[in-house]
């Protein structure tokens, strides 16, 4: 709801602050007072184009600052106010302020947080609907159609939604699966070949290093083969080193109790028999591991040079040969048992379709017979407000499968026909603005409390009507406000004057050569004053009090 508003330097005001309350607010003052510069003012506030055109004469900027209650927690309100990293204390009022300089610059403030225009019109849209003789917003746009008619049917859109997500999952995993298995299947000539290449030449992991290490080795043997027999037949024979040394142990190994240092000498001699010992035995390995073979060298050099050549053909690395034969040989299975699972896929998708074909259609029929409920209630408003010839209808119509969601599969629009055989057409394409006002406020009436911002503004709704429809008018307009909503409404009506809670005079003064335009909330008996004036015009007569005092016995 809108609590205050304090304008300073905008075109005829120079400094001004309203408070309102909740309930029905009228708007009244003689033609050219500047009701429509509150309007301006308040539009800036909510986001409109900042024109300098709004600064008053001598004054080097503009301002506006309105307030609002706070926005209630998790509201969508709140939630924009919260993606935007705005905070808003428990308790505290949503403040927001727009100035614009005389050369057109502009700023914004979301308590006292710089924000966009963007974002301050996205706000605007929660907080406060403006309907005058160009307002393209609330009721008139049939985005918001849908939902309005949802709430005002009391059609819960949640089954759908989670049907609508559920459908969408299964349809995302089938084509997802379709797609890798067209994908395999276009491969699957080359998966074959290239599984049973890798299959006959069965690599293993850690074979190149296992085949380069034989190798070096081989060719280390065949450089030193000659020097290592050298060095191996001092090994060999009755009459080699180690020969004799075994030999000395043993004559030793007799004289040993003789002498200490005899039995220290055959110890020295026994350790130099092992170590003598251990060595031939590596010397032996080593020949061995060293041992040149011109044919296995031949076979190792063919190995390794296949195996890196099957390697860089599959853009890997040799050791990951064996891990890919068997992911290759997966993907041919896959192929293989691809369809059995594209079948399953199939079936569930189509299963969770039908549910959310079944929630749908549902909430199809729900809508057409709350549009059918909807359509009798507006009418039952029109003839009032001078708009017999009227007629209005909530189109429901199917969508094409693909803007389907999770709102359901239909298309809502409100439309009207305002003369006798006229086709019916969207609000937009109303071309009085007075009927515009009227067929809203009918619209508003009838779905009462359902959606749409806490405050809204009818601009001169009664233009180019009097007497009963006027007074037709004023009823509604108290009827709406009398729901929750706080209505703010400008009118050259005394009819629709007369129903307002709180009253608002709008005046024009001259102080010399400077004309300021000032705002008086009236008390009871400015009220009747004010009525009257806007019953007899220039002079107020006693019978004009009169009958102002009776309108206002109506309220």
């Amino acid at each position: 709801m809108l609590t205050g508003l304090s304008i300073r330097d905008v075109v005829l005001i120079e400094a001004l602050d309203l408070e309102f309350d909740t309930g029905l607010g009228v708007l009244t003052g003689e033609t050219g007072a500047g009701k429509s510069i509150l309007l301006d003012a308040l539009g800036l506030a909510l986001g409109a184009r900042a024109d300098s055109g709004l600064v008053r004469a001598g004054a080097d900027r503009a301002q506006v600052t309105a307030s609002y209650d706070a926005p209630v927690a998790l509201s969508p309100l709140s939630a924009l106010l919260s993606e935007n990293d705005i905070a808003v204390e428990a308790g505290e009022p949503l403040m927001i302020r727009r100035s614009v300089r005389a050369d057109g610059g502009s700023k914004a403030f979301i308590n006292d947080q710089p924000c966009s225009a963007a974002l301050l019109r996205d706000v605007g849209t929660h907080l406060v609907e403006i309907h005058g003789q160009h307002d393209d917003r609330g009721l008139i746009n049939p985005r918001g159609h849908r939902a309005l008619l949802d709430s005002f049917g009391r059609c819960d859109t949640a089954a759908v939604a989670a049907a609508f997500v559920n459908w969408q999952e299964a349809k995302a995993k089938l084509e997802s699966a379709r797609e890798a298995l067209e994908n395999a299947a276009r491969d699957r000539e080359w998966l074959e070949h290239a599984v049973a290449e890798l299959r006959k030449f069965a690599p293993e992991e850690g074979e190149e290093e296992q085949l380069a290490t034989e190798r070096a080795d081989m060719q280390k043997g065949e450089r030193i083969a000659e020097d290592l027999r050298a060095v191996l037949e001092a090994f060999e024979g009755s009459d080699s080193g180690l020969a004799k040394l075994r030999s000395a142990a043993r004559r030793l190994d007799r004289l040993g109790s003789e002498h200490a240092l005899l039995a220290e000498a055959l110890s020295s001699l026994d350790r130099a028999v092992i170590e003598a010992s251990e060595a031939e035995d590596k010397l032996i390995s080593a020949t061995q591991a060293l041992s040149f073979d011109p044919m296995r060298l031949d076979a190792i050099e063919v190995r390794l040079f296949e195996l890196r050549g099957l390697a860089r053909k599959h853009n890997v690395r040799p050791d990951t040969l064996a891990a890919l034969a068997e992911e290759l040989a997966a993907k041919l299975d896959a192929i293989e048992a691809g369809g059995e699972g594209l079948a399953k896929l199939e079936a569930e998708q189509a299963e969770r379709e039908s549910v959310y074909r079944k929630a749908a259609q549902s909430l199809s029929g729900k809508r057409c017979e709350a549009a059918k409920r909807l359509d009798k209630a507006v009418a039952a408003e029109l003839a009032p407000l001078k708009l017999d010839a009227a007629k209005f209808r909530t189109a429901v119509e199917q969508l094409p499968e693909e803007r389907w969601g999770a709102s359901g599969m239909d298309r809502v629009e409100f439309l009207i026909s305002t003369n006798p055989g006229a086709p019916f057409a969207p609000l937009t394409k109303i071309a009085s603005g007075g009927e515009l006002s009227r067929f809203i406020l009918a619209l508003k009436v009838a779905l009462a409390e359902e959606g749409g911002a806490a405050t809204i503004i009818f601009d001169e709704i009664d233009r180019g009507v009097g007497g009963a429809v006027a007074s037709a008018i004023g009823e509604r307009l108290a009827r709406l406000s009398a729901a929750g909503k706080q209505l703010l409404a400008v009118t050259h009506s005394p009819q629709v004057a007369a129903k307002g809670q709180s009253h608002y005079f709008i005046a024009k003064s001259s102080e010399g050569t400077v004309t300021k335009t000032g705002v008086v909330l009236l008390d009871s008996e400015g009220r009747r004053q004010e009525i009257a004036r806007m019953l007899s015009g220039a002079e107020v007569t006693d019978e004009a009090r009169a009958q102002a005092a009776r309108l206002m016995e109506g309220v």
